[in-house]
């Protein structure tokens, strides 16, 4: 790295250093930019300027969303054709409005009610009340059990790991609840030893949770379902592909933007329909619902440069392509919430 005096790069009256090599990298400085790395020849250190580089920002950033959401929602098959042919800087990428899009549909279903939403909002609570009193009665009898038996290795592991699934229903069930409570407040504040346990049949324990507390299961699945949203655009890609198998026009790079764009669209549209159902408004939502098919139509259509029956008879077998994705992605968030 070049050596530099103080002098050269303290900031003169007008808050602007005035160095003859990049502060980042020590690359001799030609031109406005450093040729090295990227940055600005000259950096400044005014309240003033660092207001401007915040309001630039944000501005940039909103221009380019503002021509990426339209095209997103109405012409998508050339949002995604001109991402993948290169043509970037005026939009913003698939893997970042996928994180937006993400975010704010989950900020939004929780603000609605979040897993209370989707069931009788009455008895909600009270039955998240009932199996946490029922999970506390069976873990003293099995505490009482584990005494007993506490020759008989086997049972003891049986027990420990029926424990420890009564136990992690409670951790959820505390999340659901918050302070209800002096009893419930003083299990919350304590919680209980955690013990290393094999793991069983997930499956099958899954259906059990689900069967015998559906608003416990729910509230988990929305939680997992957020955090690994990211697994619906790996999931998507093989079907996408196998829309093309025998095409060498298209690659994986290209499915996947098409996967990611196509994810984000419609992750928003039922956020969208969700809202409009909270406020009663279903019937509008409802025949919101209808725009997905022909979404897709359009995207694939100026992605793939299809044709009008071709992008149709596509469009009928990625329907269906979704829907298997989205049952095996609600079978994995089942199994990881068990």
């Amino acid at each position: 790295m070049n050596e530099q005096s103080v002098a050269e790069v303290e900031p003169a009256a007008d808050g602007h250093t005035h160095e003859s090599a990049c502060l980042n990298c020590g690359t001799p400085l030609v031109g406005p930019h450093c040729y090295n790395c990227g940055q600005s020849s000259h950096v400044h250190r005014t309240l003033g300027a660092f207001f401007h580089d915040l309001l630039h920002g944000v501005l940039h950033f909103e221009g380019r969303t503002w021509r990426t959401l339209p095209l997103l929602v109405w012409n998508p098959g050339k949002l995604t054709r001109e991402y993948i042919d290169g043509r970037r800087a005026s939009y913003v990428s698939p893997v970042a409005v996928f994180l937006f899009v993400v975010f704010l549909s989950y900020a939004l279903f929780s603000a609605l009610g979040g897993a209370e939403s989707l069931t009788p909002s009455v008895n909600g609570m009270e039955q998240v009340k009932a199996a946490y009193e029922s999970n506390e009665q069976q873990l003293a009898d099995l505490r009482v059990q584990r005494e007993k038996l506490a020759g008989n290795a086997s049972e003891v592991t049986r027990i420990d790991k029926e424990m420890r699934g009564l136990k992690d229903d409670q951790d959820a069930m505390r999340m659901v609840l918050g302070n209800v409570g002096s009893q419930f407040e003083r299990d919350f504040k304590a919680g209980f030893e955690r013990t290393p346990l094999p793991k069983g049949n997930k499956i099958t324990k899954a259906i059990e949770h689900i069967q015998s507390n559906p608003q416990l299961a729910i509230y988990k699945a929305q939680t997992s379902a957020y955090k690994y949203s990211w697994m619906l655009i790996p999931l998507s890609v093989p079907f996408v592909w196998l829309l093309f198998p025998f095409s060498r026009r298209f690659g994986g790079y290209d499915h996947t933007v098409f996967a990611t764009y196509s994810i984000s669209f419609m992750i928003a549209l039922v956020a969208v329909v969700s809202l409009l159902f909270f406020f009663d408004l279903g019937s509008i939502g409802g025949l919101l619902l209808f725009y997905a098919p022909w979404h897709m139509y359009r995207q694939l259509r100026g992605t793939y440069g299809l044709g009008r029956w071709g992008a149709i008879l596509r469009m009928l077998a990625l329907s269906l392509f979704a829907w298997v994705a989205i049952l095996i992605f609600a079978a994995a968030i089942s199994v990881m919430v068990a």
